[in-house]
């Protein structure tokens, strides 16, 4: 489980974009029942947006971890290219047959299940809810997760991945979800990347 979530960056360092990034941490001591609430990102597990919005990438792009970055190019006043970042791959995080089956599983949560605020007409949506305790002895207000990506019809691959934590959800405590807080946020998120791709598929 330790390896694991290293290959998808945790425990990592020197992660820039370019400006430095806070590292995301599983702990690599755990007894069995740490392990199991770790496994679901409970106990010590800590991460930040960026590295869910990598690990939904991953799933998205057959295993792959590709380096992020804030700022896609850079160029004169006249239309001229200073600079690009484009797609460099970091690691294999997982096998693409593996990122395939979740790809399926992950289009059910948003098609038959705890996602469906985050379908987006048109297009093909794999997402995974979630909710973080916060506080010492969860006395805080719960983080609602949602990780996603998201496919336009006449695309070969997904083409959008996306990761949303709302920290102060306005719902009451016992009803914070991901699904109800969070998702609709992605949704918003992806419907905005994948506007012109939509339209051109109508």
């Amino acid at each position: 489980m330790v390896e694991t979530a290293r290959k998808f960056g945790f425990d990592g360092g020197g992660l820039r974009i370019p400006s430095p990034v806070s590292a995301s941490y599983f702990d690599p001591s755990l007894d069995k029942a740490q392990l199991a609430l770790s496994a679901i990102g409970q106990y010590e597990t800590r991460a930040t947006p960026l590295q869910m919005a990598l690990v939904a990438a991953a799933v998205a792009n057959g295993g792959s971890i590709k380096a992020p970055y804030l700022v896609e190019r850079t160029t004169t006043d006249d239309g001229d290219v200073v600079s690009a970042s484009g797609p460099r791959t970091l690691r294999q995080a997982m096998n693409p047959g593996t990122a395939a089956r979740l790809r399926e599983m992950m289009t059910q949560v948003v098609e038959k299940g705890t996602g469906a605020n985050a379908a987006v007409p048109g297009a093909t949506v794999g997402g995974k809810t979630g909710t973080a305790q916060h506080g010492i002895g969860n006395a805080g207000t719960p983080y609602a997760w949602f990780v996603s990506w998201a496919q336009a019809p006449q695309e070969p691959e997904p083409s959008v991945a996306v990761a949303v934590v709302v920290e102060e959800a306005s719902a009451d405590r016992g009803d914070i979800s991901g699904g109800g807080s969070a998702a609709p946020v992605a949704k918003a998120v992806m419907e905005a990347a994948l506007k012109s791709a939509l339209k051109d598929g109508l």
